[in-house]
């Protein structure tokens, strides 16, 4: 890698990371009481999905270890947002489903931060946003696709 290009994916990332900690710092500020990023995240993935996943499955989906997956999943359970049932065909695996709760408070998330997104959105411009969001959405496939545990 020559200099020049090295300089530009110092620079990358380094905007990559800060835009990263600012937008966590103002949507966990913005998010309903008690409810983390990471709550949301599994809220609206489970929402979107529209069926039950494995805990294996939704780490892998995140990125994360099983571990930290479960410590979410228990924290969601908890709060009555999820259900997690065993599998009668393997009693060693579980699914995990979004409950009537965690859709309202998911809902309430996106309700709570929309209007933030939204005036970024707005500030920005719609016609640059919609510029950079292929090239953002090619980034994350490149990086998916090296990541431990998306074979």
């Amino acid at each position: 890698m020559n200099p020049q290009s090295r300089s530009l994916a110092v620079a990358l990332f380094s905007e990559i990371f800060t835009v990263d900690q600012l937008a966590r710092n103002r949507l966990t500020k913005a998010m309903p009481k008690g409810m983390e990023i990471s709550h949301f995240s599994v809220l609206n993935h489970l929402a979107r999905v529209g069926e039950e996943r494995t805990p294996a499955q939704l780490a892998q989906a995140f990125h994360l270890t099983r571990g930290a997956m479960t410590n979410t999943l228990a924290k969601l359970e908890w709060a009555g947002h999820v259900h997690i049932r065993p599998d009668w065909n393997d009693a060693r695996r579980k699914f995990v489903s979004i409950s009537p709760s965690g859709r309202a408070a998911r809902d309430a998330a996106i309700a709570a931060v929309a209007p933030l997104v939204a005036e970024v959105v707005e500030e920005i411009g719609a016609d640059r946003i919609r510029l950079i969001l292929p090239v953002l959405r090619q980034l994350r496939e490149r990086l998916g696709a090296e990541s431990p545990g998306s074979e």
